[in-house]
């Protein structure tokens, strides 16, 4: 029975539900043209702007139980005069009412549904907005069947843009569903509103706001019409998972007076950053916090084009955390109290920021500090800091794209404070205030801008001012180490402004200097270290640093050259490097140089120097210069001890490559004790002296000045006293250019007698004065590996031209009754014949 009494309650109220559908399908299709023409007279009553609609329709279930007026493709066009730019537009507008006003015929449409739209206010910079759509002072009569009395209003998918010219602000807001509820009485509205929004935009100036943050929404207000004054009760403002209290008052008569209180509840440091302009915290926006966090303050004043409200915030933190989700590194216990006020003149020269008692763990090591930021507008910046700091844990926290990791600690006591305008307009003249000092302990740096390692770096920096006193500052840079201690001038300058330089007045030393991996292009440039570039230079002077340092350098390597004790003054200035004395000792002898090096054009260095090398290995000097670059003769021919004097201009590119067409030298030359081993030249003198006495030419002094212009070294003629018995004395000159081509002319003495020469250095026979000799005149012509030495004409006809004249002289001597002087021979060969020397 009570199965069937239920099957019977069951089917009388499906049969009152189809029954009443059926009816309310039967009132929608019979009224349907008549309400929607009663809906279109009664917004054409109200509505003074144009609006295009692709289809009016009637429906039952879109907003059941209530019936709906459905408009589908609206475009409303914006109150601007000729304007065709629209004010809103949607895929759907719905208008609804109860379906007994259907049987009433008395019909009020209370609520409006907009789904998948846009709507678009301006406000041009003449103050003309362009949302004035509705006519206020209509003389038509009141239609008594179709009112609107609208309660409440729902925008589904509707991007909401408002631009103020003339305040300078943007809004764009995507609100994804959102509710409004309206009553409306003669003098007050009060709306509720609740939904979800994603805010993409706030820009107000040239500050941007609230960038892409979703917001949820539950807030109440009444309007008084009569006093234009918005009411706003305790209402929330969810952003990012914090919540924010909003409540006070907003007057409209006339200028926009505000009178408002925030309060923020669950908030960390994204909700704080999202409330600051976005240009002030996208370096901070992947940031994170935990712990306590708290803000308040209040708004108050007018607000318009000339006038700002007075805004006075507090905030604070107790025991939080800060950190980076993409590392481990985070900042704990922090502690503070803190401040912001735009000041008596509500402005942002009058704005002021203040962080006070802030206190932390960093890795477990504690820090302290104060910030004071004032005048936005002329910024003036005060701070200390205290605090011994793990260096690679703040640069993991910090994440600085210049600075890939490091390692030590950094004992920090400084502080700072100054006007950063002041500062950039007049940087040399001690407009900061620092003090205090830095102490490294066994620090490294992987910088982006340099491959190479810089470790082990310790010393103390101690700050006044713009300058910094650096006391045994030493590391290492590669295989390089370094010791400084000295003055740092114009410091702050050079590090916080652009083109400004950085003079550095200190005692330099060091153990080791590796010029190689100092001046390598792959170890020095990122670019080349990731294309694994190898064996190139690169050689830049920076325009921004100076220097006047007095060095002490134990050893130096570059390529084959192996230096010690080097000591000199090196001064650099506008990219140009000079010493009065720079001195080492190397490839078994000692240099000494002063001169300069011009790096203001980056690819043309100019070298200008004044050497002198003293008892140097000549063997290995060509060893260690690789020869020269040549394959004529290298050091496995020679051995001796050089002096010389070098004045010398040399061009180099970027890379340290010569430019050898530009090369200026002039060099006064003295090789003692000097031997020419195997030759191949001398070999083909075989035909004269002994291959025995040829494989190993021994002389005791050569001395002679050179010229180098144009790649061409210039020999004037010079006697070398050999070991050679046949010919121990041979007279040199000539060309050799840097393409290896030679034009040289020799003497060789050939004597008829001989005695032996007790005055011999190397105990050969000597020629006799009083026996008659000769000389054999000869060129060598060609190439390393294609020469040939041939009779010399033109020699041999100045002296025969030359003994012609002396015999004439003679002749004259003895008819004066002069005894005559012994004329040496020639050696006749017929013109342009070759000695086949084997």
């Amino acid at each position: 029975m009570k199965k069937r009494g239920v099957k019977k309650v069951l089917f009388y109220v499906a049969f009152s539900f189809v029954a009443v559908m059926g009816v309310a399908l039967g009132l929608v299709y019979a009224y349907q043209d008549k309400i929607i023409e009663l809906f279109v007279a009664e917004a054409n009553k109200h509505i003074k702007t144009k609006v295009e609609v692709s289809q009016i329709s009637l429906s039952l279930f879109e907003k059941f139980p209530q019936i709906a007026v459905s408009l589908e493709q609206v475009n409303v066009h914006e109150a601007l005069p000729e304007s065709e730019e629209s004010l809103a537009n949607a895929k759907r507008l719905y208008f609804t009412f109860s379906i007994f006003d259907v049987l009433l015929g008395n019909y009020t449409i209370k609520q409006l549904f907009m789904e998948e739209g846009a709507i678009y206010v301006k406000v041009l910079p003449d103050g003309q907005v362009n949302y004035q759509v509705f006519i206020t002072d209509s003389t038509a009569p009141a239609n008594e069947e179709f009112s609107f009395d609208l309660e409440q209003i729902t925008l589904d998918q509707v991007v909401v843009h408002y631009i103020d010219q003339k305040l300078q602000q943007a809004y764009e807001v995507d609100a994804h569903y959102l509710q409004a509820a309206l009553t409306v009485s003669n003098e007050i509205v009060a709306v509720t509103t609740n939904g979800d929004a994603t805010i993409h935009t706030i820009r107000i100036g040239s500050g941007e706001y609230f960038k892409n943050k979703k917001i949820n929404l539950a807030t109440a207000l009444e309007i008084n019409r009569q006093e234009q004054i918005v009411q706003l009760q305790p209402s929330v403002v969810q952003v990012e998972g914090a919540a924010y209290e909003i409540e006070g008052a907003i007057g409209y008569a006339g200028t926009t007076t505000l009178d408002l209180k925030l309060n923020g509840k669950n908030t960390d440091v994204q909700s704080f950053l999202s409330l600051l302009p976005q240009n002030i915290t996208e370096e901070f926006s992947q940031y994170r916090s935990e712990g306590d966090i708290y803000f308040n303050g209040t708004v108050k004043g007018s607000a318009s084009g000339t006038e700002n409200p007075s805004i006075n915030f507090s905030f604070g933190a107790k025991d939080a955390s800060f950190y980076h989700p993409d590392v481990k590194q985070r900042i704990d216990k922090i502690n503070l109290t803190g401040s912001f006020t735009n000041g008596d003149r509500h402005n942002a020269s009058s704005s002021t920021l203040e962080l006070n008692n802030l206190t932390g763990v960093l890795n477990g090591r504690p820090f302290k500090g104060n910030l004071k930021y004032s005048n936005f507008n002329n910024p003036n910046i005060a701070f200390d800091v205290q605090g011994m700091l793990d260096v690679g844990y703040v640069l993991g926290l910090a994440k600085l794209q210049q600075v890939r990791s490091g390692s030590g600690l950094a004992d920090v006591r400084i502080a700072f404070s100054g006007n950063l305008n002041e500062f950039k307009a007049r940087p040399g003249y001690s407009t900061l205030s620092t003090s205090g000092d830095i102490t490294l302990h066994n620090v490294s740096l992987a910088l982006e801008d340099l491959p190479m390692p810089l470790g082990s770096l310790n010393g103390n920096f101690m700050f006044k001012r713009n300058d910094v006193a650096v006391s045994d500052f030493r590391g290492r840079l590669g295989e390089s180490d370094f010791v400084i201690n000295g003055m740092f001038k114009n410091v702050m300058a050079w590090l916080l402004l652009e083109k400004q330089r950085l003079l550095v007045e200190a005692d330099f030393k060091s153990n080791y200097l590796n010029c190689d991996e100092l001046l390598s292009e792959r170890l020095n440039t990122p670019e080349a270290a990731r294309k694994g570039n190898s064996g190139d230079y690169r050689f830049t002077v920076s325009p921004n640093v100076a220097f006047d340092l007095s060095a002490t350098i134990d050893k130096v390597k570059f390529r084959r050259l192996k230096a010690k004790n080097i000591k000199g003054e090196v001064t650099l200035k506008n990219q140009v490097v000079s010493s009065p004395n720079i001195s080492f000792s190397a490839v078994g002898g000692n240099f000494a140089v002063r001169g300069s090096l011009d790096a203001r054009n980056r690819n043309h260095i100019k070298v200008s120097t004044a050497s002198k090398l003293n008892n140097m290995s000549v063997d290995s000097l060509f060893y260690v210069f690789e020869n020269f670059q040549q394959n004529f003769i290298m050091d496995r021919h020679l051995r001796g001890q050089l002096t010389a004097n070098i004045v010398s201009d040399v061009y180099f590119d970027s890379q340290l490559n010569p430019k050898t067409d530009l090369l200026q030298a002039e060099i006064m030359a003295t090789v003692r004790n000097g031997q020419l081993i195997n030759f191949a030249p001398m070999q083909k003198m075989s035909a004269f002296v002994k291959r025995s006495e040829l494989e190993n030419m021994r002389f005791a002094e050569l001395h002679n000045s050179f010229w180098i212009q144009q790649r061409t070294i210039y020999i004037p003629e010079m006697d070398i006293r050999s070991s050679l018995s046949a010919v121990p004395t041979v007279s040199v000159s000539g060309t050799h250019t840097f393409d290896q081509k030679m034009d040289y002319k020799i003497k060789l003495p050939l004597f008829n007698n001989r005695r032996p020469d007790k005055d011999s250095v190397y105990g050969v026979v000597a020629e006799d004065p009083d026996a008659g000799n000769s000389s054999l005149f000869l060129t060598l012509k060609g190439n390393e590996s294609d020469f040939k030495i041939a009779y010399d004409n033109e020699r041999v006809r100045q002296k025969i031209k030359t003994d012609l004249k002396q015999e004439g002289q003679e002749l004259k001597e003895l008819l004066k009754g002069k005894k005559p002087k012994d004329k040496e021979k020639k050696v006749e060969l017929q013109e342009g014949e070759y000695f086949d020397f084997n």
